[in-house]
């Protein structure tokens, strides 16, 4: 996975060069490790290794820096609670050296991405991963932060309703059936309960693996408190038939949360091959194309 092509036209300049100095000024116990650019398809922040034992994340865009905060604050507070690995921050960044947001240093975690390196068992890649969002579900969300996932997925609809109508013209998706698909999702009964934690971007590419297993989830930009549904995204973005069961079961998602889950699969999925299709970002335009095909691909079974 590559992330070194600008895939936003407000994309800030982020270099190793930045990275040293920003380290050696503000850091000046770890100036002098080696800074690495991390290969990603991450779209909203850069990432740099530095020395052999850390990672230095950057927002890529105006205003992102509430991801790092985010993680900064809360992930030392969730971890004791998650079955899987997540990442330990180290310090956070002030700006500087013409780089206007907050950054933050965490610990070097070892594995490949899901992306690059799926799980060698799938099946036990489901219960894992469906035990963890479980687990997140339960810690106290109290002062928790809005996760950008944790709302009504009907928020998208323009969006959505516009990816449809331009992918269905080129016939990348049955137009007919994507519209079918998003209208039932609209109509579902919203969350009523208490907000809850949720991770809200579980996609491949925030998945670790070493030795085919599952070992850790990184990127908690999106983390907040809201409706449960959007973590049951790697259902359709990750999972098949075969093994999404198997996730629900481990996951505890209940017949209404899942089903907006779905939703929240033709949304990302469609937004996001809509978006960076074209040569932005092939590994993302890829994993939204497969979750558009799983998730209408059930709902087409279910409506037959």
């Amino acid at each position: 996975m590559s992330s070194s092509a600008r895939m936003h036209a407000d994309e800030l300049d982020i270099d190793g060069e930045l990275v040293r100095r920003l380290v050696g000024e503000q850091f000046p116990d770890w100036a002098g490790l080696p800074v690495t650019r991390v290969a990603s398809a991450g779209t909203d922040n850069a990432m740099y290794r530095l020395g052999e034992d850390m990672v230095v994340r950057l927002p890529r865009l105006p205003g992102g820096e509430r991801q790092i905060e985010t993680e900064q604050r809360w992930l030392p507070r969730l971890a004791p609670h998650m079955p899987l690995t997540v990442p330990v921050p180290l310090a956070m960044g002030e700006p500087g050296c013409g780089y206007g947001l907050r950054w933050g240093v965490y610990g070097w975690l070892d594995g490949s991405n899901a992306y690059d390196s799926p799980p060698a068992e799938p099946a036990a890649t489901a219960v894992e991963l469906g035990r963890f969002v479980a687990a997140l579900r339960q810690v106290d969300a109290v002062g928790g932060p809005v996760s950008f996932r944790g709302g009504p997925v009907g928020e998208q609809d323009a969006e959505v309703r516009k990816a449809i109508g331009d992918l269905g013209a080129d016939g990348t998706h049955d137009a007919a059936l994507a519209t079918a698909a998003w209208e039932h999702a609209l109509a579902l009964p919203q969350w009523q309960a208490a907000p809850v934690w949720l991770h809200g971007d579980l996609l491949p590419g925030n998945l670790l693996t070493a030795s085919g297993r599952l070992t850790a989830v990184i990127d908690f930009g999106g983390l907040g408190i809201g409706d449960p549904a959007a973590d049951a995204l790697p259902a359709w973005a990750l999972f098949s038939s075969g093994t999404r069961e198997l996730f629900r079961e481990a996951g505890e998602f209940e017949d209404a949360v899942w089903a907006r889950g779905r939703g929240w699969a033709l949304c990302f999925g469609l937004v996001a091959e809509h978006y960076y299709r074209g040569g932005r970002n092939p590994v993302l335009a890829g994993v939204g194309h497969r979750a558009v095909a799983e998730a209408l691909r059930e709902f087409g079974a279910m409506s037959s």
